[in-house]
């Protein structure tokens, strides 16, 4: 006999706190099905979406003492290294690991202190991550925060300014991330990158004396803090906004900004992204490229210059790439309009645009973390430098 009371489940004369399962923190996505005794039956939610998504963030409480099995109904959207966990209320993730996935489902022994437990799909990354790594650089000359624009939602957009910001930079570059909000290890790369500018190096000390960063931390900054899936969004892709009447308010504001702030000097354009979930190529560090073959000659370039300098984990080879016409990076692909990397090559002076997929959990064989991430965007920061000391100044 079982019944609910007050909260509490009593079951053969034993009782135990009800398992309580949801979406009610920071980036939550879940729809809860049912709980039947130890088993959980959810599915992520693809609000505003076209198509299906693999995007999921949940927490689970009251659970101490007990082993859970989580059984996904739309499709398996587990990580080839299983979900991230927390326990310590997001504070830090790690993964879970491959051994405790089974097809759709994974399983999770809750401890005697488990209050709160945490899953996601991958390491979220929200404000309070870029506000934290932003206090650690508060008193410096190198990093200014602004604010692109307001959101939809009203919510400020973040926009840094980076390196030489006396307006005397002899070349420009702008970065971009969360075109596709549940894309979230690509921002640990963002964070990774802007360390390398402002680090006490050679390369940084160039930069910061040469270049001028426009960056765009959170482009869907709405989808970021409320946990939607940000590709395929309906009725528009924030990443296929970039032709005719922008729709999204910061889309908006990076059309009208950008040009007059990179006043003809504008050399590098990188967007930062995160593939599908695995398989193949998703689970490689890839240059994506456009129909311009001279700024594609000059992706490679710079891509080379990655492969021969990096000391991260995660390694890049050239042999990824993905040049236009290749695989799924076809005009089919973009029939729903303009992405950044596409419009930032149309820009005066510009010489390489292009987007970087970061895998979500596994690249080469080697685990995408926080840590990993972030010495990819170094080494991205180290590249740079090489590459725009050899581009010189004109176009």
């Amino acid at each position: 006999m079982k019944r609910l009371m007050l909260g509490w489940l009593v079951c053969c004369g034993v009782v135990r706190a009800v398992v309580q399962v949801d979406a009610g923190l920071p980036a939550g996505n879940i729809v809860v099905e049912k709980i039947s005794g130890d088993d959980v039956f959810l599915h992520q939610d693809v609000r505003d979406t076209a198509g299906d998504w693999f995007y999921w963030c949940f927490r689970v409480r009251e659970a101490q003492n007990r082993k859970l099995s989580f059984h996904f109904t739309r499709g398996n959207v587990i990580g080839v290294r299983g979900p991230a966990v927390s326990t310590d209320l997001g504070q830090s993730w790690q993964w879970l690991g491959a051994e405790a996935v089974r097809s759709n489902q994974f399983s999770y022994s809750f401890g005697a202190d488990a209050g709160e437990v945490r899953f996601c799909v991958a390491f979220p990354y929200l404000e309070k991550n870029l506000a934290a790594f932003l206090a650690t650089h508060t008193n410096s000359p190198y990093l200014k925060v602004a604010t692109l624009c307001r959101t939809e939602k009203g919510r400020a957009a973040e926009l840094l300014r980076v390196g030489r910001l006396d307006g005397k930079a002899e070349q420009r570059v702008v970065l971009t991330c969360r075109h596709h909000c549940c894309e979230m290890m690509a921002s640990y790369a963002l964070e990774g990158l802007i360390e390398g500018v402002l680090a006490d190096t050679t390369e940084g000390r160039w930069l910061r004396e040469h270049v001028e960063f426009f960056v765009v931390p959170f482009v869907d900054k709405d989808g970021v803090e409320v946990g939607d899936q940000g590709k395929n969004r309906k009725p528009r892709d924030h990443n296929r906004d970039y032709d005719g009447d922008s729709r999204y308010a910061t889309v908006r504001a990076i059309r009208e900004q950008l040009p007059t702030w990179a006043g003809g000097k504008l050399r590098v354009a990188l967007d930062l992204h995160c593939p599908t979930l695995r398989g193949g190529g998703n689970e490689q560090l890839v240059f994506v490229g456009g129909p311009n073959t001279n700024i594609w000659r000059e992706v490679e370039r710079f891509a080379q210059v990655l492969a021969t300098t990096q000391t991260g984990e995660l390694r890049y080879s050239t042999k990824n790439n993905l040049a236009f016409g290749k695989g799924w990076n076809t005009p089919a692909n973009f029939k729903g309009g303009t992405s950044f990397s596409r419009w930032s090559a149309s820009q005066p002076g510009i010489r390489c645009a292009a987007t970087l997929e970061t895998p979500y959990a596994n690249a080469g064989g080697v685990a995408v973390t926080d840590a990993s991430a972030r010495a990819l965007g170094r080494d991205l920061a180290r590249a740079l430098q090489k590459y725009l000391a050899e581009a010189g100044r004109g176009p």
